[in-house]
């Protein structure tokens, strides 16, 4: 399987180039109760070969272009990619603000974001068929919120093939029970991410050990919050770190290669 190394981390090369000239990017619409979600979906439909798919949740602004757009890059040839919405259909955050609100009611209710997290790879694991997707191969992979949010899968004793959250918090109000994680984790973080404290790396590093599971920590000198996310631009607490996105994203890619292989 061709890897599409450093994709993330180099958006403007790969998006002038000739790699995504078929690569499709499609809403899909789902529903809890009253509450309707959009996503969208995203592949290469340059062939139809059976391909693991990749739930990604975003970071609190929720689905927008930036976040398709980092979607395409994941997936290249090698992914079906799910932008999953966790908001509902009808909320989609304007500004800072307005996403700490949204994604802050969510953070209360992790019982709520487990079930909608769960839902979307329910969601992608019924495209196959429809698009050249394997769906007894699939990961989560989450930016800041969505990072804490796919942990909160992992919690819940998800039976993904693994779990990825690039700079999302670590604590939670409801950690996993004893034995209870069935999912491969890699967390990628900020060494000076002022959001995630030494108390809550070490705390997480009891719960997963308590829960059984099979976890790595990685800390990237000089990070901040939002290292991995090329357009962040917001100093001194948000801002994108070149380096440690690099290797963020080979670290990545190599879990994902490592983990669909092991199904």
């Amino acid at each position: 399987m061709r890897l599409p190394r450093l994709a993330l981390a180099l958006p403007l090369v790969l998006l002038a180039g000739p790699a995504f000239a078929a690569m499709q990017a499609e809403p899909v619409e789902w529903s809890i109760g009253d509450t309707t979600f959009s996503g969208v979906l995203v592949h290469d439909d340059s062939n139809e070969i059976a391909r693991p798919g990749v739930v990604m949740v975003p970071n609190w602004m929720g689905v927008t272009p930036s976040a398709v757009e980092k979607a395409k890059q994941l997936a290249g040839d090698d992914y079906v990619v799910l932008v999953a919405d966790v908001y509902g259909k009808d909320v989609r955050p304007v500004d800072r603000e307005a996403a700490g609100k949204v994604s802050g009611a969510l953070r209360d209710d992790r019982g709520l974001l487990r079930t909608r997290v769960g839902k979307a790879v329910e969601v992608l694991q019924a495209q196959a068929g429809k698009v050249p997707l394997d769906a007894e191969h699939i990961a989560a992979l989450g930016f800041c919120f969505g990072g804490t949010a796919v942990l909160e899968l992992a919690r819940a004793g998800s039976d993904l093939a693994g779990v990825v959250s690039l700079h999302g918090g670590l604590s939670t109000p409801v950690p996993a029970k004893d034995d209870a994680v069935r999912t491969s984790i890699l967390v990628l973080n900020g060494a000076d991410d002022r959001g995630v404290t030494d108390e809550d790396i070490a705390g997480f590093e009891r719960e997963m050990d308590a829960a059984g599971a099979d976890w790595q920590f990685v800390n990237f000198s000089g990070a901040v919050h939002c290292f991995a996310e090329a357009d962040a631009n917001n100093p001194p607490g948000c801002v994108y770190n070149e380096r440690a996105a690099k290797r963020a994203f080979e670290m990545t890619h190599d879990f994902l290669r490592e983990r669909f292989a092991a199904e």
